[in-house]
């Protein structure tokens, strides 16, 4: 096998990337290991099979599925082995710092251990992936509509459009000429959303819509005054259970833990002993959303409702990041 060091990134993934996690690569007390088990003897100590394995699993995740040479991962364990009995004959691990960072390392893993049993003892069922699937897909999130508006920034200005309308005006072509927003140039076209991608007053209003029918009275969001069209409305074309029952899981999972996680800071004394400073409040060009017309609003709610369903993209009120 050759000496050559195998590349550093390997060993920054194993070790320095361990470091920075608070998780070790190695436990401080390693189990007894067998010759006919091991893949390496360091002077006398044998090098797992597992912990080759457990290599190779570790670099596959960190370099995206990349796989290495066998002798090259064997080569980086018996690099590690030396530099762990370097350490050991040095007896770096009885200094201060090492103690306190095992110690950091073992309330970590400590922590991850609790989690880990409690969603053991608490798994995510089926019928619980099944009522959240149901409860974001069904039912109102089960449709989508096809709708034009006309955004103003007074209600007297929205009353006049409305009107026009009254009068036999085109909608598209009042929405040319008067809307603010930008769909006003495509005569206010939104294509095809779903509610939950609308700000409230505004799918609300578009929901008790008939199709072919435009508001009688002006509709207010924060973005200003609206008169819309309802021109059409379908049943979604959404995915099955079993297509998202992975990306449902881990959602469940984070919220037996965070309910879990609130009962015990709930029964416990906690007394934060240092000053914490609020946060600064956000300048208003910070928060302010652009004018436009719809709320794309990301649903914590669940992973399903992720799912894309639009023809046309809908117009964005989300607020850029504050720098």
């Amino acid at each position: 096998m050759t000496n050559k060091l195998v590349p550093f990134f390997l060993i920054g993934a194993s070790l320095v990337a361990g470091c920075d996690n608070q998780q070790p690569t190695t436990t401080p007390i390693a189990p007894k290991v067998d010759k006919a088990d091991a893949v390496a003897s360091v002077n006398g100590v044998y090098i797992s099979k597992t912990a080759l394995q457990e290599l190779e699993s570790d670099i596959a995740e960190r370099t995206q599925g990349q796989s290495f040479p066998k002798d090259k991962l064997i080569e980086e364990l018996v690099q590690r082995e030396l530099l762990v009995q370097e350490a050991l004959q040095k007896q770096l691990d009885k200094s201060p710092e090492f103690i306190q960072r095992m110690d950091v390392v073992r309330k970590s893993l400590l922590s991850q251990a609790a989690l880990q049993n409690h969603l053991k003892s608490n798994p995510v069922t089926d019928e619980e992936i099944k009522a959240e699937y149901e409860k974001n897909v069904g039912g109102e999130n089960n449709m989508e509509y096809k709708a034009r508006h006309i955004l103003v920034k007074t209600e007297d200005e929205a009353k006049k459009i409305i009107e026009q309308l009254d009068k036999g005006s085109k909608f598209d072509e009042l929405a040319k000429k008067n809307s603010t927003g930008p769909s006003g140039p495509e005569g206010g076209d939104l294509g095809w959303f779903a509610p939950s991608q609308m700000v409230t007053p505004f799918s609300e209003a578009v929901i008790a819509l008939e199709n072919g029918k435009y508001t009688s009275e002006p509709v207010e969001t924060q973005f200003g005054w609206h008169v819309i069209l309802r021109e059409d409305s379908r049943q979604q074309t959404l995915p099955a259970l079993e297509e998202v029952k992975e990306q449902i899981m881990p959602y469940l999972q984070r919220q037996k833990v965070q309910t879990m996680i609130e009962n015990l800071r709930a029964g416990a004394q906690v007394e934060i002993l240092i000053p914490i400073e609020a946060p600064a409040a956000p300048q208003p060009d910070e928060t302010t959303a652009p004018e436009a017309e719809t709320e794309a609003a990301p649903t914590e709610e669940s992973p399903a409702a992720d799912q894309p369903t639009n023809e046309k993209p809908t117009e964005s009120l989300e607020a850029p990041a504050a720098q």
